[in-house]
């Protein structure tokens, strides 16, 4: 119960209730105090304190209305009737002892109507979902206690896609899964990004309850592009590569690797794509290249949470313009006076070098200057002896080769060949080539001749013909014992008798 502060001159103490309610029996006196005015706000110059969070009564549970009895009430079990009409007045102790229980009873009923809503049957529940464009999400509510009510999918815009198993919106995509009282399923095929937000089911009991799904939709990115190596780069130079890659959702993540190892990117940029939803993602890597990086792969990889653990990648081959170098190849390789000779220059380099010069050490005029790499001698003699030199030249320089020819009867035995490559501060000169070293072994006597091809042939032929004259008279000799003895062959002054036409002595007689 509420009690105005006292006024001066009042009796009791100096207090006189406000709002009073007196009992008793029939012949008890009611009085009714209103309570005084509420105070006016304080000033705009002073601040309003911080609002306090309160506990107030219910009317329902203190209403001055209700204190006017008519008899006893069960609570007092007839102690006021037996007052005999006396007034009983309810003071402020009495109020500050029931204001106590009062906020008892209030949390007791709210901890109830709590637990009411935690327990509500009626409540629909859903799921968010995630999808990747191109795919097929499934939307599903579901509610244990219906109450005689149909559920309903609303799509963002708050279009009715299914009221039960009723089809609202004529789109070919969305399919009805399953339709019972406690659920209603439904499917969203080749979803595009416009389908993303929240989803709607609704309850239609009174209230109205809902619950909320939401669809997020991912951008699947392009396979990545790779930018810079158009061109072929200079040995020593810096690569600069660009790999890009649009319409991921978020925004995607680039890798980078050349061969087996990995590059640390210079930086990333992600702009947004003109549809508003997708973003586009570049990378940007730079290392200096070598003789070695020429034909390298380097390769950049897109990581995005759509592909599903699957790698999305772009390989491309670098081009790395590097020096030549050179050597001379003889053919053959033992070449000898009277035979032919082809002298090879090998050179290798990226460019390939595409002129080359051959000189005579000792001569003033180039033998040769062409794109063919091969000098010939015809039949070579004596007077072709000496040292050979070959200028290889491409787009990024010059190399000098060198090769020893010294024409003899014997054999010639493999040269040294010396290989000068210039460094990238020293140019390629006739002067460079006129310095570069040779080395010329001192030929080999040997004290046994050595057989000419004719000859080794000619010997095959006479060790054929003897073998064959061997087997002949061997042949004949054996014929001639086989006729001696079975024939009884004998020769007797150049005349040949033959034993069994002899005559006998008594023939000789007669």
């Amino acid at each position: 119960m509420w009690s105005a502060p006292p006024r001066p001159g009042t009796r009791g103490g100096g207090r006189r209730p406000e709002r009073a309610c007196l009992h008793g029996g029939r012949g008890g006196r009611h009085q009714r105090r209103f309570p005084p005015p509420s105070p006016l706000p304080p000033p705009p110059s002073v601040p309003h304190p911080p609002p306090r969070h309160e506990w107030s009564v219910p009317r329902a549970l203190f209403n001055p209305r209700r204190c006017r009895t008519a008899g006893p009430s069960p609570d007092t079990g007839g102690a006021l009737g037996a007052t005999g009409g006396s007034a009983l007045r309810l003071g402020a102790g009495t109020a500050a002892t029931m204001l106590p229980l009062g906020l008892l009873l209030l949390l007791a009923c709210c901890g109830a109507a709590r637990g009411n809503l935690s327990r509500d049957e009626s409540q629909p529940t859903t799921s968010d979902e995630t999808v990747v464009t191109g795919g097929t999400v499934v939307l599903k509510c579901q509610v244990e206690d219906p109450d005689d009510s149909s559920l309903q999918w609303s799509n963002p815009a708050q279009q009715t896609l299914y009221f039960g198993e009723k089809r609202a919106l004529r789109d070919n995509r969305i399919q009805l899964e399953k339709s019972t009282p406690k659920e209603l399923t439904i499917s969203i095929s080749d979803v595009v990004l416009s389908d993303e937000g929240e989803y709607t089911c609704s309850l239609f009991t009174m209230p109205v309850r809902t619950a909320k799904a939401l669809v997020t939709v991912l951008g699947v990115p392009q396979k990545p592009q790779i930018f810079g190596h158009e061109q072929p780069i200079d040995e020593e130079k810096l690569a600069r590569l660009t790999c890009r890659s649009s319409g991921s959702k978020p925004a995607a993540q680039l890798r980078w690797r050349k061969g087996n190892k990995e590059l640390k990117d210079e930086g990333t940029e992600v702009v947004e794509d003109p549809n508003g939803k997708t973003f586009t993602v570049s990378s940007r890597v730079e290392f200096r290249v070598t003789k070695e990086d020429n034909e390298a792969e380097v390769t950049c990889t897109v990581d995005h949470e759509s592909l599903q653990n699957t790698e999305r990648s772009t390989t491309q081959k670098l081009q790395v313009h590097y020096k030549p170098t050179a050597k001379i190849e003889p053919h053959p390789q033992y070449p000898r006076e009277g035979e032919k000779l082809q002298l090879q220059c090998d050179g290798q380099g990226n460019p390939i070098p595409q002129e080359f010069l051959w000189e005579k050490e000792g001569s003033d005029a180039p033998l040769q200057l062409s794109s063919d790499s091969v000098l010939i001698f015809p039949f070579l003699n004596k007077s072709d002896s000496g040292t050979y030199v070959c200028t290889a030249t491409s787009s990024m320089g010059s190399v000098v080769a060198k090769y020893n020819l010294d024409v003899s009867d014997l054999p010639q035995l493999p040269t040294p060949h010396v290989h000068s490559t210039p460094g990238p501060s020293q140019p390629i000169s006739h002067a460079s080539m006129a310095t570069a070293s040779s080395f010329t072994p001192a030929p080999i006597q040997d004290a046994s001749p050595v057989p000419s091809t004719s000859s080794t042939y000619h010997a095959v032929i006479g060790g054929v013909v003897a073998v064959i004259v061997f087997l002949l008279l061997s042949l004949l000799i054996v014929l001639g014992h086989y006729l001696i003895r079975h024939k009884g062959m004998c020769i007797r002054h150049g005349e040949t008798v033959t034993s069994r036409h002899r005559p006998k002595p008594a023939e000789a007689h007669t």
